[in-house]
């Protein structure tokens, strides 16, 4: 068997001083493979996000991206890690408002010399690389690359946000409950969107939604609370 994009074995996580949140024995993810996971509010799935992330270390068990176990690097290596090898897309965006729609695209270039040396390769520069993935994501208008990311609209944001996490080809990018702000047309043309995207960058795609009308869209889709052994009541006897 070829080996995954990601794979968890035997992952236990709690918070300190509560239950279990997360008891998983089997995770893979493929490379090029776009994943739908669904998970409601509370099921754990952003926690799980941020395993997958190295933001924080499993109680028990194995995390393995790329091959390195991230439970095995410290706090500094692991961010590292993330910003070279993973693209996040959060559920609120989280771009700065401060800063324009280019500067927010080209963020992880300048924390992660290797995907800016990506960039350049595939585009000619990391400036070239930001103006052609938003083109390609509807936004190709030169006056908005100067514009302030925080007088965009809720739709354009969500875009900027994607060409944020695509850049320097991510091998992983993340996708947390991103298209909740949009209607069901709309939604589906950005993730189809993303899908071409990260088919010409090479990067597998997780992306978690409570949304299961877009289950279909995906290559394979899952659920959390079939996974989560903690997440199941006891059998009765």
């Amino acid at each position: 068997m070829r080996q995954a994009l990601i794979e968890l074995q035997d992952l236990v996580f709690a918070w300190p001083g509560q239950a279990p949140l997360l008891d998983i024995p089997a995770l893979r993810l493929e490379a090029g493979e776009a994943l739908f996971l669904k998970g409601p509010s509370g099921s754990g799935k952003t926690t799980l996000l941020g395993l997958l992330g190295g933001v924080n270390r499993p109680d028990q068990g194995r995390i393995q991206l790329l091959g390195q176990d991230l439970a095995l690097l410290g706090q500094g290596a692991r961010d590292r890690f993330r910003v070279d090898h993973t693209g996040y897309i959060f559920q609120q965006f989280n771009l700065l408002p401060f800063l324009s729609v280019r500067e927010n695209v080209e963020l992880p270039c300048r924390f992660s010399r290797s995907r800016a040396e990506r960039a350049s390769q595939r585009h000619g520069s990391v400036d070239q690389a930001a103006s052609e993935l938003l083109a390609h994501l509807g936004l190709g208008d030169p006056a908005l690359l100067a514009r302030r990311a925080g007088s965009l609209s809720i739709g354009q944001q969500q875009r900027v946000a994607a060409a944020r996490a695509l850049i320097g080809q991510p091998e992983l990018v993340i996708a947390d409950e991103p298209t909740s702000a949009l209607d069901a047309d709309t939604r589906e043309v950005f993730i189809r969107l993303l899908f071409d995207e990260c088919r010409a960058a090479g990067s597998s795609l997780l992306f978690v939604s409570h949304d299961q009308s877009l289950a279909p869209l995906f290559d394979r889709h899952l659920s959390l609370a079939e996974l989560n052994r903690a997440a199941k009541p006891p059998r009765e006897a």
